[in-house]
């Protein structure tokens, strides 16, 4: 059935609802519209959907929605999981509290329990819900820091993570097979609720939670000689952090807690930002203003389904406020984690540190510093997760911290995903920690940059929408792959990791060794100077993503280098577009 014949059949089929088909009557003559809407399956990715919210095959929907929980339906009965049930969140965006409910009834009409949060709830906490409740699943109805048009559906297994290989894949090809929505089941939410399928949780999962957070403490002895003088700002940006931030700052004694008015409730059209990433300046126009105002030592502000964290920190010499890339912060609360570690009861000898391999190079250092294993996985918080099990049942290997570029890190394993709630914890303890010593966070930073090595980190993404754009990003990934540079930027290629081929190139001898992870369409250069540059199309938006680090001898001259590589390697892709 092509793109006209599967519009016509929305059309016509009594299965869609009425507002469904008005929507579509509205776009008749828009052909190009039509066919974007129909030309595909919303795909179900290895994280599950995300997409534009409307009416059609390719768009966020109830009934895309439902056909994606039949596939994970059918996958479950296929191993035997009915009975453990499946755990369900979502966050503030449009129509996420309906999609959760419509997950809800497509498992309870497949027999499978739903544990469904009673209102909106961060990410890491239903990654925490799925161990709690021993569920076999857990489903996450967000599209993180996307652009409000977007909404998204996340899938996790039982251990607590995204869904990973061999699961991912067989969810996927269930999926698939659901080619007639009309076949998809689902259920009145009464009759659910009967059965005893449709469950509400909310305070039995959130306190728990909390106390998880904060047996993580480290220094309480610090926060409690300091926290009367701290001033923290803080914006869940519209989000789901609002409420278990300011809850677990507030029962560790952080009396001075001022959050941003025009971000703090929920709000799915996130009317003060053009889209709610906490990487982005614009995210903290209004925290730093009001930071300004209250002379705070640090300004937080969390995605809307709070598992990435953005923070700026006070310079006590200049006043100003420095940002701190997520590299900057994962590295800064690594180290604070790892040493405290250290001092309280020694660190393990199977210690580890584990990073994306687009994160920085400074994570190696820090190992190195402490004498712990630094282990890299492919991109995405799931692989962290899936070390962290390995680590659990094979008995080798302590997990000390984990972290990745994109704003998210990981203290400790009751959750399985990236928690910007325990992140900023976390941080707020470190600065209190710093503080008895009369430093601040950059200070702290300055120390890591004078210890480790002026390390800065990167990156830059090019957007290419539609069907034109998929194949642009395609043809990058081809030609890099065929034409594999011998320099870039002035620096040396020594080595190229092509992690689709599971195999890594050295550049002088042509000796070739395995990657050793997951096949993956990522390119990676190693280059003199512990430089690196690696190209990977965007797993959840229409982009393709160029990182890049570099090492420098100051402040200064990482800045400098860092930005005469980040031009050079968009000229490098100006030459293929």
């Amino acid at each position: 059935m092509d793109y006209k014949e599967m519009y016509q059949e929305w059309l016509n089929n009594p299965y869609f609802d009425e507002a469904t088909k008005a929507e579509l009557k509205g776009i008749a003559e828009d052909e190009k519209e039509i066919e974007d809407r129909f030309y595909m399956d919303l795909e179900f990715g290895t994280a599950g959907l995300r997409g534009v919210i409307g009416a059609g095959t390719n768009r966020m929907n109830i009934y895309t929605v439902r056909k994606a929980t039949q596939g994970l339906a059918n996958y479950i009965a296929s191993v035997n999981g009915q009975a453990k049930g499946v755990a369900i969140a979502y966050d503030s965006r449009r129509m996420s509290p309906e999609f959760a409910d419509e997950a809800a009834l497509c498992l309870a009409a497949n027999g499978i329990k739903a544990y469904v949060f009673e209102s909106l709830r961060p990410t890491p906490e239903l990654s925490y819900a799925v161990r709690k409740l021993g569920c076999i699943a857990g489903i996450n109805i967000t599209a993180s820091h996307n652009p409000p048009e977007y909404n998204g559906y996340k899938v996790y297994w039982e251990d607590g993570a995204q869904i990973t290989p061999p699961h991912d894949k067989g969810i996927m090809d269930e999926v698939k097979k659901v080619t007639d929505y009309a076949t998809v089941k689902t259920m009145d939410k009464a009759e659910a609720e009967k059965a005893g399928l449709y469950t509400v949780i909310g305070k039995d999962i959130d306190d728990p939670y909390m106390e998880e957070l904060k047996s993580l403490v480290l220094r309480q002895d610090c926060i409690d000689a300091v926290a009367k003088d701290m001033k923290i700002v803080y914006s869940p940006l519209h989000g789901t952090g609002n409420i278990p931030v300011r809850r677990v700052l507030k029962e560790l004694g952080f009396e001075h807690v001022y959050v941003v008015p025009e971000q703090e409730l929920p709000d799915g059209e996130f009317p003060t930002v053009s889209y709610p990433n906490p990487e982005s300046e614009e995210a903290f126009q209004l925290g730093l203003k009001l930071g300004k105002e209250v002379d705070a030592d640090l300004i937080l502000a969390t995605d809307p389904d709070a598992d990435r964290l953005g923070v700026y920190v006070k310079d006590s010499q200049t006043g100003e406020y420095h940002s701190l890339t997520g590299n900057m912060s994962g590295c800064l609360i690594g180290d604070y984690v790892i040493s405290q570690r250290k001092e309280k009861d020694g660190l393990p000898a199977d210690g580890a540190f584990v990073k994306s391999i687009v994160s920085t190079n400074m994570a190696d250092a820090i190992a190195k510093y402490y004498g712990i294993e630094l282990i890299e996985v492919l991109t995405g918080f799931k692989f962290i997760g899936q070390k962290i099990l390995e680590f659990e049942n094979t008995g080798k290997g302590t997990y000390l911290f984990g972290m990745e570029e994109s704003y998210g890190c990981l203290t400790g394993t009751y959750a399985r995903d990236k928690d910007a709630v325990v992140a900023s914890m976390t941080l707020c303890e470190a600065a209190a920690y710093y503080k008895t010593k009369n430093m601040t966070l950059w200070d702290a930073m300055i120390a890591m940059y004078e210890r480790y090595g002026y390390y800065k980190d990167d990156v830059k993404a090019i957007t290419l929408k539609g069907i034109e754009g998929l194949e642009k990003i395609q043809e990058i990934m081809n030609t890099l792959r065929e034409n594999m540079p011998r320099e870039i930027g002035g620096y040396r290629v020594v080595s190229a990791r092509d992690y689709k081929k599971d195999a890594i190139q050295n550049m002088a001898d042509g000796q070739v060794t395995p990657t050793g992870l997951p096949s993956s369409n990522v390119l990676y250069y190693d280059l003199t100077e512990d430089a690196w540059v690696c190209v990977r199309p965007s797993g959840t938006e229409p982009k393709v993503k160029f990182y890049y680090g570099v090492k420098g001898t100051s402040l200064s001259d990482a800045d400098e280098k860092s930005e005469q590589l980040g031009k050079e390697v968009l000229a490098m892709i100006d030459k293929m577009l």
